[in-house]
């Protein structure tokens, strides 16, 4: 059954990245949250990093609408199942408005603006210029037939040069400039190999979002951004028939270490049953033996190799763990820590769990970066034999052992063969996005309660001779 819900939703773009689109939502998140508007947020790209602040701000989780992971009726219905109780939709677009995959606009935030029909705004930093930014603004607005850019946002401006820039873009292009944010050195966020530090990382935090709120209620027209969101068309939504499930539990590695995941992914787990619960290789003395399952997800163990191969108690308890086929999946940075060992940029190696073939070692560019679509290429824990889901890789890292069970296809064609599988172990770099296929959620959660009932089995048997 279907039906139509209103969702007031609103998308921040920009010219390019580094162009403050981040600063600027949070700013427009915590200016929001002051008024008491509740706002569900997402990202368009496949991004772990930029939802963290959002989440810090907001307090719930963060979806992400990137056409590549979802058809266009998926994602009406992420928008419309997720925001349809809440005032406003705020959505923060990937690199530049029209930078899609290859030289094409294909799954670029403009997709999604066209697939949400989602009125947009995009961010611009004038800096060095003058009547040359009306020239860029124009550009936005015409490499493609487009209705739904709405505005502009001025990013790094000067108070005293804000109205100077504004008179222009509004004079060239008919277009409102809905406000700007000042330059705020103070509220910088700093970067890594892999992005901006996460959110728990930055000092003071809260305080940089307080004045990124302070500012925007200031300089910015949030009142009119509001009355631009109401102006989007409503979306479908359908009633989602929730897959049968009995209940187990499932590990999740939370820490410093690894702390990459998809909201998605974790909400459809609990769907399909799973109980999650939070576990430490950093911290954790040992691995709990009422598990039933453990999923491993990205992050920065780079960061704390010492730490994590010292932990030699906890290592000893996933080794046991994984004799008796618990079911394990890791990705990424949970797939180099299941290694053998890892070598850090100054070649210094560590032991890792020595669970799976291969070494690693921190490389100077990225590695297989990109888009994947994976296709199992044999039965496995997550996926039978021919299934196919969407994914993404983004690692500095590389291994001498990246697996075989699955084909890796960028969408130019390229393809080769990664992620391992050993017993009951599946674990290799990129990152699956579960809504884009969700029987493999699904076939997870199968193992694992096949786990659980063995568990319980064997815990009886024991019982009962003593």
């Amino acid at each position: 059954m279907q039906k139509f819900v209103s969702v007031p939703r609103l998308l921040l773009s920009a010219t390019g990245s580094d162009s403050g689109k981040t600063t600027m939502v949070l700013a427009l998140l915590a200016a929001f949250r002051q008024k008491n508007i509740s706002v569900q947020s997402y990202k368009s790209g496949p991004d772990y990093i930029d939802p963290m602040f959002h989440e810090k701000v907001t307090r719930r989780p963060v979806y992400h609408t990137d056409p590549f992971f979802l058809q266009q009726d998926a994602m009406q219905q992420l928008i419309a199942q997720t925001a349809q109780h809440e005032d406003l939709a705020l959505i923060e677009g990937a690199m530049g408005f029209y930078d899609g995959i290859g030289q094409t606009s294909e799954a670029s935030a403009y997709t999604v603006s066209q697939w949400l029909q989602t009125p947009t705004v995009l961010v611009v930093n004038p800096k060095k210029m003058g009547r040359s930014v009306a020239a860029i603004c124009n550009g936005f607005l015409h490499l493609e037939q487009n209705h739904l850019i709405k505005g502009f946002l001025l990013n790094r401006v000067r108070s005293s040069m804000a109205s100077y820039y504004q008179e222009i873009i509004e004079r060239e292009t008919g277009l409102p400039v809905y406000g700007f944010l000042p330059e705020l050195p103070s509220v910088q966020l700093p970067s890594r190999h892999l992005g901006l530090l996460t959110a728990s990382e930055i000092a003071q935090l809260d305080e940089k979002i307080k004045l990124l709120a302070d500012t925007a209620q200031k300089t910015i027209a949030w009142e009119a951004l509001l009355e631009l969101a109401a102006t989007a068309p409503p979306l479908p939504l359908k009633e989602r028939i929730l897959p049968h499930s009995e209940p187990f539990r499932l590990g999740i590695a939370e820490d410093a270490a690894f702390c990459f995941y998809y909201a998605e992914n974790l909400e459809m787990l609990r769907e399909c049953g799973a109980e999650l619960v939070s576990v430490s290789p950093l911290t954790d003395v040992v691995l709990s033996e009422d598990l039933d399952g453990l999923y491993l997800g990205g992050g920065y163990p780079e960061l704390y190799l010492p730490q994590l191969s010292s932990n030699r108690s906890f290592i000893q308890s996933l080794r046991t763990a994984a004799k008796k086929n618990l079911p394990i999946f890791a990705e990424c940075g949970g797939f180099l820590y299941l290694l053998q060992a890892i070598s850090d940029a100054a070649g210094i190696s560590y032991p890792m769990a020595e669970l799976l073939s291969g070494t690693a070692a921190m490389q100077k560019q990225l590695c297989r970066f990109g888009y994947l679509t994976l296709t199992a290429q044999q039965d496995t824990i997550l996926a039978e034999k021919g299934t196919r889901i969407q994914a993404h890789s983004f690692h500095y890292a590389d291994s001498t052992e990246n697996g075989t069970a699955f084909l890796a296809e960028r969408p130019n064609g390229k393809q080769w063969q990664e992620i391992q599988q050993q017993g009951s172990i599946l674990a290799g770099f990129p990152h699956w996005y579960f809504p884009s296929n969700p029987h493999v959620p699904q076939r997870f959660a199968e193992q694992c309660i096949v786990y659980r009932k063995r568990r319980m089995q064997e815990a009886g048997d024991l019982s009962c001779r003593f």
